[in-house]
């Protein structure tokens, strides 16, 4: 016992200090780059300043009831309501779809995984800006088929009616190849003797997909749905690349306004920290209401 302790003395390490030295570098990275910078959101949110400290002076809570009666606050909240409602379940439906068609580990399903996965390691920037310039009304080619064919000209990245949608295929078309890779793994987990014993019992492959794909999966579904729900409320980047927000507000979702409050023209810092202050309230209730839901779902299960 001595010549093991005498042992464990000369490395100069404990072995109950062992795992919180592994994960330091994760904890002071989420410090850094998560817990500080909200920490000063806070602060900044109650001042009045540009992007510099220069002239900064304490406003209170007077930016966040600015909020209250800023028109562009509520349209872009609505933009983005309207995006959860319309790019979520499109997403899913589609991941479970692909997913379900392309579970089996074949060759050519791999083939096809991969090919579907690929947008997803695209930068957002590069899809934007390849979506824009093969929509472009003038030198883009899908409108210029169009035209061919007798459709007329369609401006898709300038229509205050299609521009909304356009933008939400794109997003969907760049990220549903993780949630299918999720899908698949969860898929592959299922027993096989649940399908066995229902082809046994005559029931076809739509209605197993239905009665014991879909329960099985259950979990990993609940978890797609939390997190592209709360993906979807900082959406940002392929709305900056291809319309900036435009047009007339139409696609200017929360996180943009924010950044055109903060960065833009007015340079508001204080008062997008406080729009911020506002979004990470609102993804918090739904988060919290989403998960109590799930865990009574999981209990009634």
């Amino acid at each position: 016992m001595v010549q093991a302790a005498g042992r464990r003395k000369s490395k100069g390490l404990k072995p109950r200090w062992a795992p919180y030295l592994f994960i330091a570098p994760v904890i002071v990275l989420m410090l850094v780059f998560n817990i500080v910078p909200l920490l000063m959101c806070f602060g900044i949110s109650t001042l009045d300043m540009g992007m510099t400290f220069n002239n900064a002076t304490f406003a209170g809570l007077a930016n966040f009831r600015e909020a209250l009666g800023d028109w562009r606050f509520w349209n872009s909240l609505v933009v983005t309501l309207k995006w959860t409602a319309v790019e979520v379940p499109l997403q899913l439906i589609t991941a479970i779809a692909m997913a379900g068609l392309l579970r089996r580990n074949t060759r050519p399903n791999q083939l096809f995984r991969a090919i579907y996965f690929m947008p997803v390691i695209c930068s957002a920037t590069a899809t934007g800006i390849m979506w824009k310039l093969i929509l472009h009304s003038n030198v883009g080619y899908i409108p210029y088929i169009m035209k061919l064919m007798g459709l007329g000209k369609v401006n898709f990245m300038n229509n205050p009616g299609i521009t909304f949608y356009v933008i939400v295929f794109m997003s969907v078309w760049k990220t549903f190849g993780v949630s299918m890779t999720i899908l698949i793994g969860a898929m592959q987990n299922v027993s096989a003797d649940l399908y066995e014993a229902a082809d046994l019992d005559g029931c076809g492959k739509l209605r197993q997909f239905f009665q014991i794909t879909l329960p099985c999966i259950r979990p990993t579904l609940w978890f797609l749905i939390m997190t592209r729900i709360i993906g979807s409320f900082q959406v940002f980047d392929i709305v900056y690349t291809t319309t900036g927000g435009g047009p007339n507000y139409t696609t200017e979702t929360l996180v943009s306004y924010i950044y055109s409050r903060g960065f833009g023209d007015v340079n508001r810092m204080g008062y997008a920290s406080s729009l911020s202050i506002w979004l990470l309230a609102l993804i918090l209730f739904i988060t919290v209401i989403m998960y109590s839901f799930m865990l009574k779902q999981e209990k009634e299960g």
